[in-house]
């Protein structure tokens, strides 16, 4: 039924989509819908959490072969990727959060989890010297990982003009100079 659901939303939007359509698409009777949900919003929640949870469950680049840089590029690559393949479902999230608290909620533990990895990427490159010392890492984690979450609903909701690697490259290299950290760096432990 959460599938269901995700594709109703994507194609119709929260406001348009409908019960019987959801039942519909997972073959079950409208009635059986409502043994398992109260209503559209309780469902549409599950399909958000469920969204906003694989925004963070990509892999990670692992191992002592890449550099700081290599590894800020393959994060970029992965996320914008990510958004791009569920950007049917992200428009509709980003339309539902703007007044369903509940759904605003979910996104702001996924931007504080997301916020908090950063924070520990930052601190490591900071404690293998790639990064600059200075920067405070909570506030750099905030605002690297808003700008591209930002970045990528631009492009990809609002029909931004941008060419993926070139949004990559420069967003890599945005991260890289915000944290001091040069092109030409080690790879680090």
């Amino acid at each position: 039924m959460i599938a269901s659901a995700k594709q109703v939303f994507e194609r119709d939007g929260f406001l348009n989509a409908r019960i019987t359509d959801i039942a519909s698409g997972a073959e079950v009777s409208h009635g059986s819908f409502y043994h398992y949900f109260d209503s559209k919003e309780e469902i549409f929640r599950v399909v958000a959490e469920e969204q906003e949870v694989s925004l963070l469950t990509l892999d990670a680049v692992t191992g002592t072969d890449h550099t700081p840089v290599q590894r800020i590029e393959a994060a970029n690559r992965r996320y914008l990727s990510a958004y791009r393949a569920e950007a049917a479902i992200m428009r509709v999230i980003e339309e539902v959060s703007r007044y369903d608290s509940a759904v605003r909620e979910v996104r702001k533990r996924r931007d504080d989890e997301f916020a908090r990895r950063l924070q520990a990427a930052i601190e490591r490159l900071q404690s293998s010297g790639a990064a600059d010392k200075l920067i405070d890492p909570w506030y750099a984690a905030n605002a690297l990982g808003g700008m591209v979450a930002k970045f990528a609903e631009m492009w990809l909701l609002q029909g931004g003009d941008y060419e993926m690697e070139h949004a990559v490259a420069q967003l890599t290299r945005l991260w890289a100079n915000a944290l001091g950290i040069r092109p030409d760096s080690g790879p680090t432990p």
